[in-house]
């Protein structure tokens, strides 16, 4: 199926960097009808595109590419079988399929970083094939165990199994020793930077299947699915990165039916097991307004409207019990972004769309 496409550019400030720089990124980007957020919304925002506050690369570098290239459902069905993807890496970029790629300096790249997502049961793997780069002279090749966007890290440090210094893995630190890596979710990514022109690297990128996930960003605007925290104490956030509407049809908590409302003086915390509806225009789970909590199990429809760049369905479990939550989930259409619905939460998140 040929993508529809829509040129342009748009100019992004960036946070200054620590030796005093103030640049900004220009991003060509390409609109095309895959499952991932237009140009405007929460990747490309109107402030800036990216802000790595807990990383001490910022990106600053000129990109003359679209630096989210997504691939489409058919083209992974018609890759089935076939040797395996290969292409060039960009010095920002974004993949969702498998294959080899290859990062190769043909200037000094000073501030790069590509982004990795899998299928919500999938685990990411990072395998080093070659590296050649100067570590002594300031490159480095760093993995990140989930992504930051705008100083904000999903998942959040409430919900990742590691503290936030161990998600990051230094090539020039652990060398070849650590040669391939794996994600905790569906998501991963990389930072580098290479200043000698013709080094680089080859990493060849893998998907485990995850019987559990926990963790998860959707690719897709529309879908629907079942979250299982099978006796673990830990929480579990589902990221979607539009503005939709969620129909939760079953909730499992071992608790009375019913389902409350988030109010300023009431909520779940105290029960330990309860799920929560997010909403805000980041990426960090735990820095967003809670919007719903669902504090006893119910079976039936329980519909809600939240207009944010971000939605989150956020499970915390005590690990007494298993507890499960199932949604659907669909992108608002412009129309109802624009009208009240009886049953929506209040839409605090339409202005900044």
């Amino acid at each position: 199926m040929p993508w529809s496409e829509r040129k342009g550019s748009k100019t992004f400030p960036l946070s200054p960097d620590t030796q005093g720089g103030n640049d900004s990124l220009s991003v060509h980007f390409a609109e095309r009808q895959v499952g991932f957020p237009a140009p405007g919304s929460f990747f490309f925002s109107r402030h800036e595109l990216f802000r790595t506050d807990h990383f001490p690369c910022q990106l600053q570098e000129t990109a003359e590419y679209d630096p989210f290239l997504l691939f489409s459902t058919n083209l992974k069905r018609d890759l089935a079988g076939e040797q395996p993807y290969s292409r060039a890496l960009r010095c920002l970029d974004m993949l969702s399929l498998p294959g080899q790629f290859t990062f190769t300096a043909d200037r000094p790249q000073l501030h790069c970083a590509a982004f990795f997502i899998g299928e919500p049961e999938e685990f990411i793997s990072i395998h080093y094939d070659l590296v050649s780069i100067d570590c002594a002279g300031g490159d480095f090749l760093k993995v990140f165990d989930g992504w930051i966007l705008k100083g904000e890290k999903f998942p959040s440090s409430q919900d990742h199994p590691l503290p936030t210094t161990e998600r990051y893995i230094d090539f020039c630190e652990s060398g070849l020793s650590r040669r391939s890596i794996r994600s905790s979710q569906n998501v991963a990514m990389i930072f580098f930077r290479v200043h000698e022109p013709g080094n680089g690297f080859t990493l060849t990128i893998k998907t485990d299947p995850n019987l559990f996930p926990c963790n998860v960003i959707s690719q897709t605007p529309n879908g629907k699915f079942t979250l299982v925290v099978p006796h673990q104490h830990r929480n579990c956030s589902f990221s979607i990165i539009y503005p939709v509407v969620i129909k939760i049809s079953d909730l499992t908590l071992g608790h009375l039916h019913g389902v409350q409302l988030k109010k300023p003086l009431a909520g779940c915390g105290e029960i330990g097991d309860f799920v929560e509806l997010l909403g805000g225009t980041g990426l960090d789970p735990s820095k967003m307004m809670p919007l719903a909590d669902l504090c006893y199990p119910f079976h039936g429809a329980a519909q809600v409207k939240i207009g944010c760049d971000n939605t989150v369905v956020r499970m915390v479990s005590s690990g007494k019990q298993v507890n499960r939550v199932t949604f659907e989930y669909r992108q608002l259409e412009p129309y109802e972004l624009e009208t009240q619905n009886e049953n929506s939460i209040p839409e605090f998140c339409l202005s900044s769309l």
